[in-house]
């Protein structure tokens, strides 16, 4: 089970793009000099409203750059429009979201351990071990190129990083349903509690991913190890992406800019 979690976790990354479409991008376009101006027609008078008061007016400046955590961007005449709040983070929310965040980067990391050693089997020296021929070492070096763009930095650190961290934020034990908080690998993930075509996504590549693996272990020698170390390279990218965007979001205590954590309509 937790083998087919950890290529899960890998078929999300990587086929979400092939379900959004590659040119589209979960980070909202950058601000315009009209999007950033401050509302100065509401700009209250000194006499009247204390400095406190005046930070609070001022903190939701019109940006596109940065959205609530744990909130969709506002629903509004101008949806690439959004109001700029930190995460208020408390102590049980940090805890959460780290057990969310991480429990998620820990997976990942149990996938590195195992797939590594066949990864790096053609250059073992050993009885039985063939090297890899030119054709195949060219093989091998484009494979985890593609790796690292396609799934690495496109499929994790442009989609699924920042919303395990988005949604991850969104967690609080005072509020939150009991299962959320006990499953926030999961959760964060956004495998139940999402939108519906957030979940149909997680899902059904979690089921294709199934077939996937069982065909990769049905390669010959190398090309299953040099598909592996493919693998390596993206999951080592998405480990890093997943554990750096939540620490820049607990220092700033603002959430992954722009990305919605697909939470699904309250009724």
């Amino acid at each position: 089970m937790p083998r087919f979690l950890s290529f899960a976790l890998l078929g999300v990354a990587l086929l979400n793009n092939l379900a959004s479409g590659f040119s589209h991008s979960n980070i909202m376009p950058l601000p315009t000099s009209s999007s950033l101006r401050l509302p100065l027609q509401h700009k209250p008078r000194p006499s009247m409203q204390t400095n406190s008061d005046a930070i609070g007016t001022y903190a939701k400046i019109t940006s596109p750059l940065l959205v609530r955590g744990g909130a969709r961007a506002m629903a509004n005449e101008n949806v690439n429009e959004a109001a700029a709040y930190d995460l208020n983070l408390s102590t049980g929310k940090v805890i959460a979201s780290l057990w969310g965040t991480c429990g998620v980067a820990y997976i990942l990391i149990k996938a590195i351990k195992r797939v590594v050693p066949i990864a790096l089997e053609p250059f073992m020296t050993g009885e039985g071990v063939v090297p890899l021929t030119n054709v195949q070492l060219a093989a091998y070096i484009l494979t985890c190129l593609w790796f690292a763009y396609v799934e690495g930095y496109k499929g994790f650190q442009r989609k699924f990083s920042p919303l395990v961290v988005s949604r991850s934020f969104t967690l609080q034990p005072s509020l939150s349903t009991i299962h959320h908080v006990i499953l926030a690998p999961f959760y964060s993930m956004g495998l139940f509690h999402a939108t519906r075509k957030r979940m149909i996504v997680s899902w059904s590549v979690s089921v294709g991913v199934t077939a996937i693996v069982a065909a990769v272990k049905r390669f010959p020698y190398p090309w299953r190890n040099i598909v592996d170390a493919g693998v390596v390279v993206g999951l080592t990218w998405g480990t890093v992406s997943i554990l750096g965007g939540y620490i820049i979001s607990l220092v700033t205590g603002i959430a992954p800019i722009g990305v919605d954590p697909s939470l699904p309509e309250k009724n």
